[in-house]
């Protein structure tokens, strides 16, 4: 194979190769940072994390709740909306007030935890995520979901959160809390983290909004 020679007006096929190859890697590196976006939040914006006790921190002191760390990874006021114990459609019925109240720019939202353990339907739960996404959108607020492990002696994000992420185009935490909970140093009982597992979450939360928001 020869390399074009513009001194000669020799072979140019194997400058086509090369140049289709550089294109190639071009859309390969471009296309790892496309997926969903929020718009970029102001250094003083409020943020909800909304959920049950896997947001309001059980398993570990006040203020090493993830919402709390990510508070102080990003400067930003973060509200943090657990309740623990509470089923997703309880959870779409307070949310309405949770938006009154703060009028947030941003709502991470992690929730359908005890429909799974309680095992509910993935469909139940996928349309009450829905709604609460919606209800976010419409009170003007950007959202973020992040994934609860599924049941089993493997611990892997349930599907159903991959599918209201993409369905939703939101951006979705998918392994944070299941790789957590994977590691007995990082989680306080069966189901939920202690202090260094919530600060693992809060840190993945936190790389997910950087790379959404550029």
């Amino acid at each position: 194979m020869r390399f074009f020679d513009g001194s000669n007006g020799g072979d140019r096929s194997g400058g086509g190769v090369l140049a289709a190859f550089l294109i190639c890697v071009l859309v390969l590196f471009t296309g790892c940072g496309r997926g969903p976006k929020i718009r970029p939040l102001a250094e003083d914006a409020v943020v909800v994390a909304f959920g049950d006790s896997l947001t309001a921190g059980y398993g570990a002191e006040a203020g090493q709740d993830y919402p709390s760390v990510l508070a102080k990874l990003s400067g930003w006021q973060v509200v943090n909306a657990g309740v623990p114990g509470e089923l997703s459609a309880a959870g779409l019925a307070r949310l309405p007030g949770v938006l009154e109240e703060h009028r947030p720019a941003l709502v991470l939202l992690c929730h359908g935890g005890n429909d799974i353990l309680a095992d509910s339907s993935g469909a139940s739960i996928a349309a009450n995520l829905d709604a609460m996404v919606r209800l976010c959108r419409e009170a003007g607020a950007e959202v973020v979901l992040l994934a609860v492990p599924r049941r089993g002696l493997r611990l892997k994000a349930a599907p159903l959160y991959a599918e209201v992420a993409k369905r939703n185009g939101v951006p979705l935490v998918e392994d944070a809390i299941a790789e957590v909970l994977s590691k007995n140093a990082l989680k306080s009982d069966y189901v939920h983290p202690n202090a260094a597992g919530y600060a693992r979450i809060a840190e993945a939360v936190w790389r997910e909004l950087r790379q959404a928001q550029r």
